[in-house]
């Protein structure tokens, strides 16, 4: 799963690396937290990269209610569950991060673990996004996909969110390719952090310092 992640890079640096035509203000996060707004990556009705934010917790534009809203949505039935299955043929989105939050242990003595990129500081996650409008009431809201871990990731947890290379932006943007939502096959770093990031109010780069 994916459920605390980080993006710290700046608006220069998104719009080099996703080539956008237009971007909106995003706030820097060392610690996002479910329900956030987030910086999302779409392509507009001009079929140029446009960044807007998003909030994280997916609610379909045909859902009667807001209550429920899943963060994360699994890569291998996003194609099948009615839940996202509009989304996926109609809206799909890149989520930019630098990196990602993991726990491993049990209840009560669980170890934060940090991920990243060994070749890039920013990274993309595939994602879903809908516009849901109810009672006067707008939404535009978002989900990370997530995949079967990867060498790096298998230790500590089973999933992993969908990392996509730069080069297959446009066929999950464009294309909707399903087949490329696999563990990410990059090089990646993992590392203990301390357990301040369990708190979602502490914010700061010291969450992703190392142990030790």
């Amino acid at each position: 799963m994916c459920g605390r992640y980080t993006i710290y890079s700046n608006a220069n640096a998104l719009n080099t690396h996703f080539n956008l035509a237009s971007a909106a203000k995003f706030n820097h996060s060392y610690n996002i937290t479910p329900a956030s707004q987030i910086p999302v990556i779409r392509m507009n009705e001009s079929g140029n990269r446009e960044l807007v934010t998003c909030h994280w917790g997916l609610i379909p534009h045909w859902a009667k209610d807001s209550k429920l809203q899943p963060i994360n949505a699994k890569a291998e039935t996003i194609a099948e569950k009615p839940f996202f299955r509009s989304a996926f043929r109609k809206s799909r989105c890149l989520i930019p991060a630098n990196g990602f939050y993991e726990w491993q242990g049990t209840s009560g003595h669980k170890q934060p673990y940090y991920f990243k990129l060994k070749d890039s500081e920013l990274m993309a996650f595939a994602g879903l996004w809908d516009h849901w409008e109810h009672d006067e009431k707008s939404i535009q809201s978002c989900t990370i996909i997530t995949t079967e871990a990867n060498i790096i990731m298998n230790p500590i947890h089973h999933r992993m969110p969908a990392i996509l290379n730069p080069e297959k932006y446009d066929e999950w943007l464009i294309d909707g390719n399903s087949d490329i939502l696999l563990p990410y096959a990059g090089k990646m770093k993992c590392y203990p952090v301390n357990t301040a990031v369990n708190n979602p109010e502490n914010n700061s780069s010291n969450l992703i310092h190392p142990l030790g």
